[in-house]
């Protein structure tokens, strides 16, 4: 750790995941006493300002932009952590997707860069992940953790971003880092932001979801910066992968969210959806095995998806009315107009669109089936009882080796047997010496050749394909030749599909050859 005088640099905090953290400081601002904060805004905060004037003489604004080598330079200069939570997400990522890549992947090379430029007293380094990597998830394998493969849903421009960006600090040359894969953040603009696009018509019904709020998302890195400022956190934290997530109280599916959210006005998720609105896979989310190893070092953990909604409708009394209003008028003035956004699956299906359709419903004809179904149709995943089931609860899943080994007890046996199970080989596994940080020679099942951590792959789920380095998901194809991912991706995927989805140069979704 570094023994300059301690200063953090943030990005991202003008975010939901940001707030929360800035949240978390205002109540204790002490703990920030005799320190700098560095905050890297696009635009000049003065909202921000005027909100945190409790830690304004402890604040520094920097108006830039992470795409910028230079501003990045500037930031990590003089400092002692780093906290990047900065990104673009859906739907912006969506709508601007080229700002995903500035800021999701040229930001977080141009920050890795900066860091690695520091020689003496280099800063550490908390890097905010997704849980988007892991892709779609049904409920054959709705537990999940890290270590699982990673296969980003097609035409998800953000989760191929945050892909790349988090494998360059995974494999730099940073001395302290870790990468914290955030879930689904419960925030208090949740109705304002998914009614402004048709984004929520991607969220499956029986999709596993585990929840964390914006509230202790921020306490988590606010408990971050008082350890790491008191060198209280313990050794092993660092340079691992960490899955963000709320715990068995915030696990829940798709319409369950829905429907809790719509109990504020006496409705449900069926009152205001029809069974061909939402996508029926390429979504992602999970419940997560191993997120408990967050909290029993930073304790973050207080509020529960049902505490949330009872704060959503305390906050916001003019919810209250809905209860008012004939069901029929609140589902044309609000959901059904959003059919007619660029986002929505039935806005695809007028356009013809047909390779989003094929990627969200399997096929076009899958998609037009649905809108003669009505809900009593339609399979409810554990409708009454969602069964809670424990997190310590094990699966069979294909690893190519048993994950539950110590980092000392890992062999040049395990490197070869997980390469052969991708399809692959470790080409230089003899000089494997136990180091888990050391760079080898891997083959994947095309035959290419890739430098990569032993970490990185055999920890944290990641294995060299074309996503890595273009937007083009050919996970059809590589399952034919890969048993990690075939375990994954065949549970919403047939195996005589045989799909490359594409996002050319102008950003057109396709499917190509």
């Amino acid at each position: 750790m570094c023994n300059k005088k301690f200063n953090i640099s943030v990005t991202g905090a003008s975010g939901n995941m940001g707030q929360g953290f800035l949240d978390e400081l205002n109540k204790t601002p002490n703990l920030v006493d005799g320190i700098k904060i560095l905050c890297l805004y696009k635009n000049e905060p003065k909202k921000l300002k005027k909100k945190y004037k409790n830690l304004s003489k402890k604040f520094e604004f920097i108006v830039g932009n992470i795409a910028s080598s230079e501003i990045c330079d500037e930031i990590v200069k003089d400092c002692s952590l780093v906290l990047n939570m900065c990104a673009v997400i859906p739907p912006k990522s969506d709508q601007r997707p080229q700002s995903a890549i500035d800021c999701n992947e040229i930001g977080v090379r141009n920050l890795v860069n900066s860091i690695e430029k520091v020689k003496a007293d280099q800063p550490a380094l908390v890097h905010i992940s997704t849980v988007a990597l892991y892709g779609h998830r049904t409920g054959a394998n709705k537990f999940g953790r890290v270590g699982d493969p990673l296969v980003p849903s097609p035409f998800d421009i953000y989760s191929a971003t945050k892909l790349r960006g988090e494998y360059m600090v995974l494999e730099s040359d940073i001395k302290t880092w870790v990468v914290l894969r955030q879930t689904a953040i419960l925030h208090y603009n949740m109705f304002k932001d998914n009614l402004s696009d048709g984004l929520m018509f991607h969220t499956n019904i029986d999709s596993p979801l585990e929840w964390v709020t914006s509230s202790d998302s921020g306490l988590l890195m606010r408990n971050i910066v008082a350890q790491f400022k008191e060198k209280q956190i313990p050794d092993h934290f660092f340079k691992k992968v960490y899955n963000i997530g709320g715990g068995a109280s915030t696990r829940t599916y798709g319409y369950e969210t829905y429907d809790e959210g719509f109990k504020i006005i006496n409705g449900s998720f069926k009152d205001f959806f029809k069974p061909h609105y939402n996508a029926t896979r390429n979504f992602h989310g999970m419940w997560y095995l191993d997120s408990d190893a967050l909290e029993k070092m930073f304790h973050f953990r207080r509020q529960s998806c049902s505490y949330y909604w009872k704060e959503m409708s305390s906050r916001n009394k003019i919810y209250k009315l809905g209860k008012l209003i004939p069901k029929s008028w609140i589902a044309h003035f609000t959901i059904k107009r959003l059919l007619k956004n660029y986002n929505s699956p039935a806005y695809w299906a007028k356009t013809k669109q047909d390779a989003k359709l094929i990627a969200a419903f399997g096929s076009v004809d899958k998609y037009n089936e649905l809108k003669n179904l009505s809900w009593i149709d339609v399979k409810f995943p554990d409708e009454k009882n969602i069964p809670i089931e424990k997190t310590t609860e094990e699966r069979i899943l294909a690893y190519g080796y048993d994950i539950n080994k110590t980092d000392k007890e890992i062999t040049k046996e395990d490197l070869i047997q997980v390469a052969n199970a991708h399809g692959g080989q470790c080409v230089n596994a003899d000089i494997f010496d136990g180091n888990l940080y050391k760079k080898l020679l891997w083959k994947n099942s095309d035959g290419e050749e890739f430098s990569s951590t032993v970490y990185s792959v055999i920890r944290a789920g990641h294995w060299y394909n074309s996503l890595y380095n273009s937007n083009v998901w050919e996970f059809d194809r590589l399952a034919k030749k890969d048993k990690i991912f075939a375990h994954i991706w065949y549970d919403s995927h047939g195996k005589d599909e045989n799909n490359k989805y594409i996002i050319d140069k102008n950003f057109n979704s396709r499917i190509g050859e």
